[in-house]
């Protein structure tokens, strides 16, 4: 447990120093069998140590003595429990795309690269309170056949094979949404095809080093 909970601090620390998501904002799990481990709550990331990550069943129990789970501890629970291809989330209010998650807007496919979220779009789950069930349950209807989506009024989740893959999903879907709304401060953006869009997916399932 103790290396997969350094990596859950490590992304955490990466993710607020680089400023994907800001001082204490967003939350970061990874699977450990069949429970998860999740960053605690309101706590900074510059002060974590392995034993405040929280080592969490899929149903929200924790041992006695643990910190409590992240507030969105819901969502983490929810997603592994639907996706048995998903071992780890990171959840970010990064700027650009939790700017286009207020207007309640989703990425369309304005540049092939939106298929790296697995899909021909990036779509927009409807807004619920933070750290509630619903919030869940639409986080997991917006990721069906996808690997990252964006939340009304609220942030962005990526999910990935692991820690690495989730973390660089997040950075890329935040590269879009800047790209996207620059796009659109010069006028209508035209966007590809549901065919292209299929082609690209085709390719990306050989592209980089496949092991």
């Amino acid at each position: 447990m103790s290396a997969l909970a350094q990596s859950v601090i490590d992304t955490a620390l990466t993710m607020s120093t680089s400023g994907l998501s800001a001082g204490r904002s967003g939350n970061v799990s990874v699977r450990d069998g069949d429970r998860v481990l999740v960053t605690p709550t309101g706590m900074a990331y510059e002060e974590l140590v392995v034993s405040d990550i929280v080592s969490m069943g899929l149903d929200g129990s924790v041992p006695p003595g643990s910190r409590k789970p992240s507030s969105e501890w819901h969502f983490h629970a929810a997603i592994c429990a639907a996706r048995q291809d998903v071992n780890a989330i990171v959840h970010t209010h990064s700027n650009a795309a939790t700017a286009l998650a207020c207007l309640e807007e989703g990425i369309p496919a304005f540049h092939y690269m939106v298929a790296a979220a697995g899909g021909t779009d990036i779509r927009c789950a409807p807004y619920a309170t933070f750290g509630t069930e619903e919030l869940a349950t639409l986080a997991v209807e917006a990721l069906e056949d996808r690997n990252a989506c964006l939340l009304a009024h609220h942030g962005v989740i990526a999910c990935g094979a692991d820690l690495v893959k989730a973390y660089d999903l997040a950075v890329e879907v935040e590269t879009l949404a800047e790209q996207y709304g620059r796009a659109r401060l010069l006028g209508t953006v035209p966007l590809l095809s549901d065919d292209e869009m299929q082609r690209v997916l085709e390719k990306f399932k050989g592209y980089g080093q496949q092991k």
